[in-house]
């Protein structure tokens, strides 16, 4: 009767956390274990030394999204491939994918950028369909590239039961190579639907409006060399980095370009990007506490003994894991997923000898794929917010780049050199 209610409590609009956290206690109250375990797991959660990373690199996707970095780049980015037909697709992807990598989330991305490069696709005269459904796709580009949190996220869950060791560099090394790929691949798809585009709509290569949109982004394009440098450079902690990485976009964003006020602006991008990390940090809290349950009713032991029983095939268990993470995707908010999933996918993967890192990849790719994947996925909501467009008219609209970049998927999850073979270099 507890469940039901808390079903019906789901279903008429309570919070997700309200879903998680309850499901644990109640669950946790009937097979008769102490409820205690799913508090102290928020707590285990609130004393990682990694952790502060989170809050710290949020920050840092504020003050870009918040300033006037969008603009600088997309003039950038213009100046260099707006001579190329189809060129406006090209800084879509580019774009999105820096904006992605340092929000932590698409759903930043095409708030903030979809009014500055919705009149860029039409200005070259994409149809409105095509430019819905690339800006859709491109808004999650950049999740696997650093400073990104579901790497970072998917790295502290892993290594958290003791049994794994993945580290926040070897995360974002093995999704070097495959986030590169789906930007390849959504790039490849925008200059296909571009090729037609009139000649008019094509500016000549001007050479000093290139050199002058360098030297206006230049600090823009210096972020994620701070970010590298400090977090792959071995002189800084993950958490270091984050903190380097936060105040060197504050210093632009205020001191330098002057884009927010430091008393009026800052303030209320600060408390924004508290209220976001706080959602997530109570949702991961409470999800953490459903994962006690299920670890102690040793669900991931009953799947690995069915899954090792009924699948022989270590690439058919990889074609059905992709299936069910599509649809986790599609359904689930992606923390709440990392935390939930990954202990009960990693026992499977060490079953059928897939590198954890690799693993992964294969995981947080799902995830970016499942923002698109209908009937409610996070990119499609808000594209159709954004755009004031009919969920219809954007599920339609965003099927090519699905297909696009499920190809993308499924290449990073049969040619394992991909995710493997970076972190290999540095081991």
């Amino acid at each position: 009767p507890a469940m039901i209610v808390l079903l019906v409590s789901v279903a008429l609009g309570a919070p997700i956390f309200t879903a998680l956290g309850g499901a644990a206690l109640i669950l946790l109250w009937t097979a008769g274990e102490p409820v205690t375990g799913a508090l102290l797991k928020q707590y285990q959660l609130t004393v990682n030394p990694t952790l502060p990373s989170i809050p710290l690199f949020t920050l840092a996707g504020y003050f870009l999204a918040e300033s006037g970095a969008a603009k600088r780049l997309v003039r950038l980015f213009l100046a260099l491939f707006g001579s190329l037909r189809g060129g406006p697709a090209i800084v879509t992807s580019l774009v999105c994918a820096f904006f992605t990598s340092f929000t932590g989330g698409s759903g930043a991305t095409i708030l903030a950028l979809g009014g500055v490069l919705m009149p860029v696709l039409a200005a070259a005269k994409f149809s409105e369909r095509s430019s819905l459904g690339l800006l859709t796709g491109a808004g999650s580009l950049g999740m696997l590239f650093p400073p990104c949190l579901p790497p970072i996220l998917y790295a502290i869950i892993a290594s958290s039961g003791g049994e794994v060791s993945v580290s926040i560099e070897q995360m974002f090394q093995g999704g070097f190579l495959p986030g590169t790929l789906l930007v390849a691949l959504t790039v490849g798809w925008g200059l296909y639907i571009g090729r037609h585009s009139p000649a008019d709509t094509v500016q000549p290569f001007d050479r000093r409006e290139a050199l002058a949109a360098i030297w206006a982004a230049k600090w823009e394009l210096l972020v994620p060399v701070v970010a590298l440098a400090a977090l792959f450079g071995g002189f800084a902690t993950p958490v270091e980095a984050a903190a380097l990485t936060a105040a060197y976009t504050f210093l632009i964003s205020v001191a330098i370009h002057r884009d927010l006020n430091l008393f009026r602006d800052v303030p209320r991008v600060m408390a924004e990007c508290g209220l976001l990390v706080g959602g997530v940090m109570l949702i991961l809290g409470v999800a953490l506490g459903f994962t006690h349950y299920l670890v102690d009713a040793q669900i991931p032991d009953q799947a690995v003994a069915w899954a090792t029983g009924a699948i022989h095939s270590k690439w058919l268990f990889l074609l059905g894991l992709n299936v069910v993470l599509l649809i986790v995707g599609g359904l689930v908010e992606i923390y709440a997923a990392i935390v939930v999933m990954v202990p009960l996918l990693l026992p499977l993967g060490q079953a059928f000898g897939i590198d954890p890192i690799h693993l992964g990849i294969i995981f947080l790719a799902n995830m970016e794929l499942g923002f698109l994947a209908p009937p409610v996925g996070l990119n499609l909501l808000l594209s159709s917010y954004r755009f004031n467009k009919p969920m219809t008219e954007v599920t339609r609209a965003s099927l090519p780049m699905l297909a696009v970049m499920f190809v993308g998927v499924l290449l990073v999850t049969y040619v394992p050199a991909l995710t493997t073979w970076l972190p290999g270099l540095f081991r």
